[in-house]
């Protein structure tokens, strides 16, 4: 079997059932560990996975892993779980460093493919350490321009529909422009329910439990290392490290410490409600004693210049029409889905191959410059 096969699941229950498996091994090095299932639907089988456990001596630092924030994104996340607990778990040192690890934060969207909960929600743009401070018209570019981003009517021919919208936004109709665009899918958009980039009407259970996880391993050690394992943005085929504002260094300091190639840095004023930024936030005004390092890491997919932007709103867009509209030719139906899983999760070899290659690389990057492997 190749590695991308066993690393690389292809259901929410097989990924599942993997990750519950790792507890056993896990237990080798920390005895005490404990696996905790989280139910998030009631009356159905969705739950948010946890395995935890303190240091065995003294909670000097942990190790954070945590995915499937945009469920179809979670197989990739996964995977970085059963590479660490296979490939590095045996480098830490258990007296002094604890382990949680977190599979499918939103397991509703895992489950179903769809990067969103179940209802409609992108969960890092529905974390907000001070939630009252964001009014519900704060995106203006999106209200504005609302008929591009919401559904309107079943999908009757999707190759005009897809060319209609990329002449819509390559030619800059927007009012505001490509720039309008680009600022309207960073700061999500808080009026329309059934809107993409939709950040909901209050905390979703969980984006509960992150802000409850987080202030616990705030609480319980002097260091917490957290990796928040994404996919589709960045260059095709390479890992990028997305670190919030919050965090004083620069993208330049950044990359002289940990030696990536692809590092960005994001503004919680373009990006509301992201949970890095919370974390960030949650340490610098109640935990500043602490030590935090916390970030997304992208495995990119279409690729970073104009074109594949474009072709990432349009993914993106007639996914969502999809969901709630229908289509009216089964070949257009599968077509969207297809070209929405390879966005977010393609079944190209190379690609997947790239993941673990990469994924090894963040995670020795990270990691050992944190003296934690």
């Amino acid at each position: 079997m190749k590695d991308t096969e066993i690393y690389l699941k292809n259901t929410y229950e097989e990924s599942r059932e993997t990750f519950r498996g790792h507890l056993d091994k896990i237990k080798e090095n920390w005895p005490e560990a404990e696996l905790f299932a989280e139910s998030i639907a009631e009356g159905s089988d969705y739950t948010i996975d946890t395995i935890y456990a303190d240091a065995t001596e003294e909670n000097e630092q942990v190790i954070f892993f945590s995915t499937g924030l945009h469920g179809i994104e979670g197989y990739a996340g996964a995977a970085m779980v059963h590479l660490f607990v296979e490939e590095y778990m045996d480098k830490v040192d258990p007296e002094t460093t604890g382990i949680c690890f977190v599979h499918a934060i939103n397991p509703w969207g895992m489950k179903n493919l769809r990067r969103v909960n179940e209802n409609n929600v992108d969960l890092n743009r529905n974390c907000f350490y001070k939630p009252l401070d964001v009014p519900r018209d704060i995106n203006v570019n999106y209200s504005e321009e609302r008929n591009v981003f919401l559904p309107n009517g079943q999908l009757k021919d999707v190759k005009k529909e897809k060319q209609e919208l990329y002449e819509q936004l390559s030619k800059g109709a927007l009012d505001e422009g490509y720039s309008g665009l680009k600022s309207a899918k960073g700061m999500g958009q808080f009026e329309f329910e059934k809107g993409v980039y939709f950040g909901g009407n209050g905390d979703e259970p969980s984006t509960e439990f992150v802000k409850k996880m987080q202030r616990k391993l705030l609480e319980s050690f002097r260091r917490v290392i957290h990796m928040d394992w994404h996919t589709a943005l960045g260059p095709t085929n390479e890992i990028t490290m997305l670190n919030s504002e919050v965090d004083s260094r620069s993208g330049e300091e950044l990359s002289e410490k940990y030696g990536l190639e692809n590092i960005s840095k994001f503004s919680p004023e373009d990006v509301k409600g992201d949970s890095t930024n919370h974390f960030n936030e949650l340490k610098r005004e109640e935990f500043p004693d602490r030590y935090l390092v916390s970030a997304l890491f992208e495995f990119g997919t279409f690729g970073t210049d104009k074109m594949a932007e474009l072709r990432e709103f349009t993914t993106i867009i007639l996914e969502n029409q999809l969901y709630w509209e229908g289509a009216e030719k089964e070949d257009d139906r599968q077509w969207v889905l297809k070209e929405f899983e390879n966005m977010f999760y393609p079944d190209d070899e190379e690609w997947r191959e790239s993941v673990l290659k990469e994924g090894r690389l963040g995670i020795e990057k990270i990691l050992g410059e944190e003296k934690v492997i």
